[in-house]
């Protein structure tokens, strides 16, 4: 049987990700080409000429004399952590095919765990922007499921400490899978539904659902929108309609579980941008890196006390 090119990919080595980002100079020069690819621009007067203040490591610009740093207005804007921290929490981030926790991004970073939850909640955030803009087309499978639950009680629809949540994968016409959707509900509604619609699908998708009457709201976007009831249970996992949405949210599903034990409501949507952002982003698994920096250091500040305290949608 022919092995998948995508699935066993090299990616990014440790001993190529050392020669890379080994130390906070390469880190620093990484993000400067990245932030200023044309060379140093002032936030303030748009000048292209400044001196570094090594001891503060800051940039003033030579014609307004405004100071600057190369991390102001970014995802690191503020940080203690040196970037070489930094860069290597996302190298995990990228690489791991099933997440990495917090606990194990502080054994393996040398941090506190709060440090390292904090780490990676900026840096899905960063998944989370970046994912925002993905729609898809084509051919569009989705599907309804619950993240989480630790509560005994009623399930299913329903079910009582469950997040609600939508899962679309584009195919192509031959089946095989492209890019994938998670998006958080309050409810399986139709106005939930036509806003996901709105926001994910393009007009022209043609989408395949079950049998759950909110999906009908996807033709308020122009797709189109077609109906194959599988009931519930095993037999309808295996419908070949709803191949690769079902096989997406069953690693989804494995890795919360495995990984994480437990996600908190407020905190669903990062989770799941952090699947999404791999799985749209996998065909270059050892360019995954430089893509997340990238995107990064053009990503507002999200204050430690927002993260902890606002509750994201996908």
């Amino acid at each position: 049987m022919p092995r998948s090119k995508i699935q066993f990919q090299k990616g990014l080595s440790e001993v190529a990700f050392q020669e890379q980002y080994g130390t906070e100079a390469q880190c620093r020069a990484a993000l400067e080409t990245m932030r200023w690819p044309e060379g140093f621009v002032c936030p303030a007067c748009g000048g292209s000429k400044s001196h570094r203040l090594d001891r503060r490591a800051l940039y003033q610009c030579s014609n307004c004399h405004t100071q600057t740093s190369l991390t102001a207005g970014t995802i690191f804007e503020h940080t203690k952590l040196p970037l070489s921290v930094w860069f290597r929490g996302m190298y995990h981030l990228t690489q791991s095919k099933n997440g990495v926790s917090a606990m194990e991004l502080m054994r393996r970073l040398g941090v506190s765990y709060n440090t390292a939850w904090m780490l990676k909640q900026k840096v899905m955030q960063v998944m989370l922007e970046c994912e925002s803009r993905q729609t898809l087309r084509d051919r569009v499978e989705i599907d309804d499921a619950y993240i989480g639950g630790e509560r005994p009680g009623k399930i299913g629809r329903g079910a009582d400490g469950k997040t609600p949540i939508v899962a679309a994968v584009q195919t192509d016409w031959e089946g095989r899978p492209q890019y994938i959707a998670l998006h958080k509900l309050s409810g399986f509604t139709n106005e939930q539904i036509e806003a996901f619609a709105k926001k994910k699908l393009d007009p022209k998708a043609d989408v395949y659902s079950d049998g759950l009457a909110c999906f009908g709201a996807v033709i308020s976007q122009g797709c189109s929108h077609s109906v194959t009831v599988t009931g519930g249970g095993r037999t309808a996992a295996k419908d070949p309609t709803f191949k690769w949405v079902n096989t997406a949210l069953g690693n989804i599903k494995s890795a919360l579980t495995g990984t994480y034990r437990h996600v908190s409501p407020n905190h669903v949507a990062r989770y799941l941008a952090e699947f999404q952002y791999r799985f749209n982003q996998r065909h270059d698994l050892a360019g995954m890196l430089a893509r997340l920096s990238y995107v990064a250091i053009r990503t507002p500040p999200m204050p430690g006390k927002l993260l902890k305290l606002a509750e994201t949608s996908g």
